[in-house]
């Protein structure tokens, strides 16, 4: 069984950062792919960034430069730096894994973005 441990959500004034994290743990694939994915208060889902085993990195249109996703020492954990965050980044954050698509989810952390 795979399990996705999210950590580092909260509330952040508009223009400020936050630092998510997932740790992966369980048996998966060398190959998987990791993912944030977000969801806003009646919104459909939407890919925020993946990155494959071999470290190739693609971002959400709407990023724009202000979101970076790096790979920690250890290989299953991912970071999502989240800079100049705008009330429209409000949703819950959802870490994913999975080798042709995400398979599994881990619960989400709700990030906020208001004054």
């Amino acid at each position: 069984q795979v399990q996705l441990a999210e950590s580092g959500g909260g509330l952040v004034q508009p223009g400020g950062s936050l630092r998510l994290s997932c740790a992966a743990s369980g048996i998966f694939s060398s190959f998987s792919t990791m993912y944030w994915y977000r969801q806003a208060p009646g919104k459909q889902r939407e890919l925020v960034a993946r990155i494959t085993s071999h470290d190739i990195i693609y971002y959400g249109d709407f990023v724009k430069g202000r979101f970076t996703l790096s790979r920690a020492n250890a290989k299953n954990t991912v970071t999502l730096s989240m800079n100049s965050l705008k009330p429209e980044d409000t949703a819950v954050y959802y870490c994913a894994l999975g080798l042709a698509g995400p398979n599994y989810w881990g619960q989400g952390t709700q990030v906020t973005v208001s004054s």
